[in-house]
């Protein structure tokens, strides 16, 4: 009797075993097929629908393999009000660099009444309207005339978008420096903390009357937003929200970098995102004629350079 029950007994654990064996390999099946799912995904909507290359930045082999060798790289950030049948202009500019030897980026903000030469056009102008006469091209090559630096790679983001962007994500936490209420959203902008939807997002980028440091004040709160956005997406879980995410960068976004270099880039500079600092350009107001521009002196344009270069060089 006691040998019949022993067997009963280790008939059921194997049982048990195969049951469980079955299970574990089903679910490590379709955690294979939920990872090719992300992975193709994502490959997919980078490489055929945002990846867009330009001519004013080289694609040198040195050039491509910057980020698989951890090199520090600069990154134009452009932000652009776009609509059918209107080009826009680039009312958002930002050097992004990133040095994985320190694990740190650095965002300086050009703003968008920069007057400066529009490379390609031999005049001088805001440094937002190069979009509008040549595109994403004339803005990378008069950027980089104005801070005399070579960029890397480019993102171009619709700023209509960005509303989507951020409920994509599940919305983001800012630290707001100056109270305000929006009435057309009927909407008080407290001091502190505050937690954003889309459409609250896209207010408190585009405010500018109320702020007594009019432009400046706007870039820093697009800054706000942009790392607000990093650091959400860089935590994202879910593969709906991944999907979500995904259909909007591929309605709303562009850049030189294709699916291999946006795998390197987040492999090795990842960590950055936890170190940031921020700088303004600076320069004086005035009107030539009725039009409005910031005249930023050489002293200013070489000291955002030199900024650009030391920090790249740090080890």
């Amino acid at each position: 009797m006691e040998n019949n029950k022993e067997k009963k007994v280790s008939s059921r654990r194997k049982k048990l075993f195969k049951i469980s064996l079955a299970v574990s390999s089903i679910l490590i099946i379709g955690a294979g097929i939920f990872a090719y799912s992300v992975y193709s995904n994502v490959k997919n909507t980078v490489n055929d629908r945002m990846y867009t290359p330009v001519k004013s930045i080289d694609r040198t082999p040195e050039q491509k393999e910057k980020a698989e060798r951890k090199e520090p790289l600069n990154i134009l950030l452009m932000g652009v009000d776009e609509r059918e049948y209107d080009r826009g202009r680039s009312d958002t500019l930002m050097v992004l660099s990133v040095n994985p030897n320190t694990d740190s980026m650095q965002i300086i903000s050009i703003p968008r009444d920069s007057r400066t030469e529009i490379v390609g056009r031999g005049f001088d102008d805001k440094i937002n309207h190069a979009y509008a006469f040549g595109g994403t091209d004339m803005a990378i090559a008069t950027v980089e005339n104005f801070a005399n630096i070579e960029l890397d790679y480019y993102v171009k983001m619709n700023m209509e978008g960005l509303t989507d962007l951020v409920d994509a994500v599940g919305g983001i936490t800012v630290n707001n420096d100056i109270d305000w209420m929006d009435d057309s959203r009927d909407f008080h902008y407290k001091k502190g903390e505050l937690e954003l939807d889309g459409e609250l997002a896209m207010g408190y980028v585009r405010m500018r009357y109320q702020d007594p440091n009019g432009d400046f004040g706007r870039n820093q709160r697009q800054r706000q937003v942009i790392e607000g956005i990093i650091d959400k997406g860089a935590n994202i879980g879910s593969i709906t929200k991944i999907d979500d995410v995904l259909a909007v960068l591929g309605d709303n976004m562009q850049t030189n970098m294709n699916f291999e270099d946006m795998k390197n880039i987040f492999k090795n500079y990842r960590d950055a995102r936890k170190n940031t600092s921020n700088y303004q350009v600076t320069g004086n107001g005035t009107y030539i004629g009725d039009i409005y521009y910031l005249i930023v002196s050489e002293e200013e344009r070489k000291k955002v350079h030199e900024m650009i270069v030391e920090f790249n060089e740090e080890v």
